[in-house]
């Protein structure tokens, strides 16, 4: 199937996917608007009590592990096995992957649970989620998208999943098939929460996509073609996220399409 960045994003709009989250706390309020502002609905919820119910209506899932707890962990995995059973594609992002052992103990739990359709992260998480030697900072990378594709390889070929990694130039890798998205603005490295609203993202591109690869450089393209048109009229961080929002509220499928930098490689 070709790749045709404005017809993705037009149907996301016009399915408007409800788009389940489990994410952390401090990114909730702005990945709920940015999916919002596209033209998704979301949902955040993570109550053990409730996941399995809310996957089931959802168009897709998002667990991002930001901020863990036992609870929290319990209704992750509920959440994807009961994703797995209903056929609805998972997004994982491995917040901080490497940083701690009970981070890299979930991590090992959540994907033995089931297979995500898109792993999304930065190239320490994704090199550490590989088992790479790496020293993290926390939740930054330390390193880059190009030091991590090997270990994107290696996972992608593992899970079967797509392996999406932020940095300087995005990198999105399903089996053979690679795609380089070269948009975005260094001030987006200066505000929390980017690379969830990534995640979440994908996760809206996935529920409208059978393709989890084209959900994936769609992802990228549209958040790093809108922090470009933040930045037109935004140079400070707090500025900056308001106008990402509207960019990604008013940007056109086809003016997506024109503005994205998206190179494949097979």
């Amino acid at each position: 199937m070709e790749f045709n960045l404005a017809n993705n994003l037009h149907s996301l709009r016009a399915s408007a996917p409800l788009v389940h989250n489990i994410t952390n706390y401090v990114v909730m309020n702005f990945t709920a608007n940015a999916l919002l502002a596209i033209g998704a609905s979301p949902v955040m919820s993570h109550a053990a009590e409730e996941v399995e119910d809310m996957v089931s209506i959802a168009g897709a899932l998002v667990v991002n592990i930001g901020t863990l707890s036992p609870e929290w962990v319990k209704g992750m995995k509920l959440a994807m096995r009961k994703a797995a059973q209903t056929g609805k594609p998972i997004i994982l992002d491995p917040v901080g992957a490497g940083a701690t052992p009970y981070r890299n103990a979930v991590l090992t739990e959540l994907l033995e649970t089931a297979a995500p359709a898109i792993i999304r992260g930065n190239a320490s998480e994704i090199m550490a989620l590989a088992g790479t030697n790496i020293q993290t900072k926390g939740v930054d990378s330390t390193a880059s998208s190009a030091d991590s594709m090997e270990a994107a390889k290696a996972l992608s070929l593992k899970y079967g999943s797509v392996i999406s990694v932020s940095g300087e130039t995005d990198v999105i890798v399903s089996g053979t098939q690679t795609a380089f998205v070269s948009n975005g603005v260094l001030l987006m490295t200066k505000i929390t929460g980017m690379g969830c609203t990534a995640s979440a993202l994908a996760g809206a591109f996935a529920a409208v996509s059978s393709d989890p690869f084209h959900a994936a450089v769609s992802a990228a393209a549209a958040m790093g073609v809108c922090g470009e048109l933040a930045y037109r009229h935004a140079k400070l961080p707090g500025s900056f996220q308001i106008a990402f929002l509207d960019a990604l509220a008013d940007i056109s499928p086809a003016h997506l399409a024109e503005l994205s930098k998206v190179k494949f490689a097979f």
